[in-house]
């Protein structure tokens, strides 16, 4: 049984300076971080929108996989494209939509995939936890 609460620990470190990355780390795993070239950053490097995006595909994948896994769906693969929108509200940027475009390959029960991808879009703690506009497409091949 799952006991809550569970606690994640990152860090981050860097220099001054828009144009200058920094690390972050999480678990055993590092990355280089940046400002986006969109936001006069120098980019080149994982930025806080590709985490937020990543953040929701990954919610929505590791949901849909133990649905998928409880209720015995079986399925080739799952392919997610996903677009994150970032606009002005309020003249302050905000995460406006975020979609994605979920292919799943050679499923045995397409009517249950679709049933199951509503309820990890609806299901997953952190799709829930954002005030972004969420929207998928679903395709099977």
């Amino acid at each position: 049984m799952i006991q809550y609460p569970i606690l994640f620990h990152g860090q981050a470190s860097g220099v001054s300076g828009i144009k200058s990355n920094w690390k972050v780390s999480a678990k055993d795993y590092d990355s280089t971080c940046a400002v986006p070239v969109e936001f006069e950053g120098a980019g080149g490097a994982f930025t806080p929108e590709d985490f937020f995006l990543l953040a929701v595909e990954n919610c929505f994948f590791a949901t849909f996989k133990v649905f998928a896994e409880y209720s015995k769906l079986q399925y080739e693969s799952i392919n997610i494209e996903t677009t994150l929108t970032v606009d002005k509200e309020n003249q302050q940027p905000v995460m406006k939509s975020c979609h994605l475009k979920i292919n799943i390959k050679s499923t045995t029960d397409e009517r249950r995939a679709t049933s199951l991808v509503k309820k990890a879009m609806e299901g997953g703690f952190i799709l829930n936890s954002i005030k972004t506009t969420l929207t998928y497409d679903l395709i099977f091949s």
